[in-house]
């Protein structure tokens, strides 16, 4: 099992950009995906974006594309998600993923290892 820390989020105004840090350990990362995902109350837990541990290939949801830029330092076994120019909408609890295979997947139940979440709050 992959154990999934997340760090980075805090209250920020709009505009501003957040990186969110996700340190993993406890298994080999070479064959799996890493993603982040996030909850906004009442809403469905969403992808925000992904990545190929080996190859680096991305994914990247709706709501980031263009804002949000996906990362992963293979040394460090840490995932991170830089956020620019945030926006009030993107207030929400951050969450880091581990799927075991090296193929992107954007279903949440597709995920078997979560870290805490971290939580963004965006202010006008």
């Amino acid at each position: 099992q992959v154990q999934l820390v997340e760090s980075g989020g805090g209250l920020v105004q709009a505009g501003d950009s957040l990186r969110l840090s996700c340190l993993a350990s406890g298994s080999t990362l070479s064959s799996n995906v890493l993603a982040w995902f996030r909850q906004i109350p009442g809403k469905e837990r969403e992808v925000v974006a992904a990545i190929s541990w080996d190859t680096g290939n991305t994914y990247y949801g709706a709501s980031a594309k263009g804002r949000f830029t996906v990362s992963r330092d293979n040394a460090k076994n840490t995932l991170f998600l830089q956020m620019n120019n945030l926006e009030v909408a993107d207030t929400a609890v951050y969450y880091c993923a581990a799927r075991n295979t090296p193929v992107i997947a954007v279903n949440p139940t597709q995920y078997d290892s979560w870290g805490q979440g971290t939580q963004v709050a965006v202010s006008s």
